[in-house]
This record gives structure tokens, sequence and C-alpha cells, in this order.
């Protein structure tokens, strides 16, 4: 029998002799440890059929305990509540594009000047952008988070309400283990993102990249393989070199915005999606009025959808392809909107 066999009969024998002595009382963290224990049997069968190694899956699992914590905050998540009103933008961005991120950002740019044009020229990638996502992600490398990964990745998996999602990011931990990744690296947010860029570990296992040039992929404390890995991410989505993300712009009151409703559904995050207008040329925009704030306008034939997040009569944005892949980091049109509002700022 494998050390993890021997580790949960010994648990699931206390438990059992707690619950046999009181039923009617026994507490629902007993309850949720049982039950706990009996997915991760089931989760290291998986993990074994996927490759990972007996001596990872008996090194980690006998270790775990239900982390109700991470459960508590993922039930609050704003996509737990689809139905719930959208807030205003301006309050957001306030608070995550102010002086303290803005002056921060400009200082890591200059300190990482010449790595991070490096990186642009083999990737079309503006520094900026990879700035703006480090700083929004990690406040430059500051907060990283401090919850046990495998602990916290297997507690939402059990828990089920995303079961496919977090499952396959807790055998993706166990694959880097696998891959000479210590474990007492593997530590990041309740919701199983870590390092720099705050990767999942699926993620990490497709995209993150050496840097520095020393064989690893440390995106833990390498600050030139957190920035090399932002590319490598945005180049794998679909980032078009020499195309702005999108700017703002002032809306004529009298645009029909009913006109230009889409009528296209994203297949992924359709809320966010569905805020956004029909697809037009930047001329076309032009020819309805809008206008650029602070720039010129890009070539005629660029794409754009224009997003509104405030409503008519407030700033505007005329978003491009390269949002999307913004979006695809993380699909919230707040998040998208303020790293690029962030990278503006960043390079002036």
């Amino acid at each position: 029998m494998s050390v993890w066999g021997h580790a949960f009969g010994k648990f699931g024998a206390l438990v059992a002799a707690v619950l046999a002595a009181s039923p009617a009382w026994a507490p629902a963290a007993a309850q949720d440890e049982i039950g706990f224990q009996s997915y991760l049997r089931t989760v290291a069968t998986k993990a074994e059929a996927q490759g990972v190694s007996r001596r990872t899956i008996d090194s980690v699992i006998p270790t775990l305990t239900f982390n109700s914590r991470v459960v508590e905050l993922d039930q609050q998540q704003p996509e737990s509540r689809p139905n719930a009103p959208i807030s205003p933008f301006e309050p957001y961005r306030v608070r995550h594009v102010d002086a303290a991120r803005i002056s921060q950002g400009r200082a890591a740019y200059q300190r990482q000047r010449s790595r991070l044009a490096r990186i642009e020229r083999e990737t079309g990638v503006p520094e900026s952008i990879m700035v703006a996502i480090w700083g929004h992600e990690t406040n430059y490398g500051r907060v990283m988070g401090n919850f046990d990964l495998p602990r916290a990745l297997a507690s939402l998996a059990y828990e089920g309400r995303r079961r496919d999602l977090f499952e396959s990011e807790f055998i993706a931990t166990l694959k880097m283990i696998d891959r000479g990744v210590p474990r007492a690296k593997l530590v990041g947010s309740w919701a199983g993102a870590f390092g720099g860029p705050q990767f999942l570990p699926s993620v990490y296992l497709r995209l993150a990249v050496d840097g520095d040039g020393d064989g690893m992929a440390d995106i833990w404390n390498s600050e030139a393989d957190t920035l090399a890995s932002i590319a490598n991410y945005f180049v794998n989505a679909g980032w078009r070199p020499g195309q702005p993300w999108g700017f703002a712009v002032q809306v004529p009151a009298g645009l029909n915005r009913g006109a230009l409703t889409t009528r296209t559904i994203s297949p992924r995050c359709p809320r966010v999606h569905e805020r956004h207008s029909q697809w037009k040329t930047m001329a076309e925009w032009r020819a309805l009025g809008v206008l650029p704030i602070g720039r010129a306008w890009p070539a005629d034939n660029v794409q754009a959808t224009l997003l509104e997040p405030d409503g008519p009569g407030k700033t505007g944005y005329l978003l491009t392809g390269n949002y999307r892949v913004i979006l695809d980091y993380n699909c919230s049109n707040f998040y998208a909107l303020s790293v690029g509002l962030l990278a503006d700022e960043v390079e002036r």
C-alpha cells in the first residue's frame, strides 16, 4: 500500500470514531474533511493516469487538509452572482490607476528598460503592457499571496462548483513538482495563481519562460522571467504588434447606439463582451462623429469596438483586438481598461 493509502486509513478511522461517538452533532468540518479525503483518493488516481509520479503523489496528497476559507472566498466572487448590477468604472479606475501605482510602474519601467526593450523586440508586446500587467497582478512583485496552492486548489475542486477547472489545476501543480519545482515554492493566491504574473499552474506549464538564461522559469523571484512570461502569454493569445489596445473617446450625444448593438454572443464570459458594440473601422467611427481624446487616430482600417463603461455622456473607449488579448488574461472590462490606462501612464 502507498504512503497515501496508509495516511487515509488512519485519518478515516479517527474521524469515523468521532462521528460514531456523537453522530447527532458531529461538526460539519469533520464531515467536510471525510469527504475531502475520499475525494483526494479519486483525484490521486486521475493524477497518476495523467503521468504524475507516485513519488509526487505520495509526498503531497497525504499532507493536505480541507481549507474552508478558500471556498468562502470563491463563493464571494462576482461570477457567483451573475445577475448582480454592474458597478460604475470610474471608482475602480481611481483605485487601480492611482498615483502610487503609476509612479511605482514608471520606476519599474526605467529599472527594467533594457530588459523590457529586448523582450519587446523579440515578441512585439509593448514594454508598458508587461509592466502594467505586473503592476495590477502583484503590485510589481510585492504581493503574491501565501496560500498553499495544492491545498487551496484541492479544496476548491472538492467543493465542486468549478471542479473541472480546479481539479485540472491541482493536478498541474503535481506536474510542476515532477518537473522539479520545489514544493515550498507552491504558494500564491487563494484561487491558485502565483508568482509575478499570477499564472495558474496549467499556464505556467505551457507558457512560463526563462528570461534570464539560468535554466529555470522562476516567476517567483526573477523579474526577467516574470516579464518574459507575461509577454509570452500575450504572444500566445494573439497580440498584434504596432496596434494600440484602445483609447479614450468622446462619443456624440446623438449616436444611435441601438443600431450598434452587437449580435455576437461570446462563448467565454458573455456578460463582459455583450457590453461592447459592433466592430467598425476607425474610418467608420470617425464618420459617426466619435473623437479620440488626447491622441491621433490609428490607421483607418484598424477595427475597434465601442465600450461606454459609465454610460452615455461619460468617457467611452474604442477597443481593438489587442484589448481582447488583455481580456484573455483576465476577463473583466474593468481590469482590461485599467491595464491599458496604466500602461499609457507608465510610458508617458
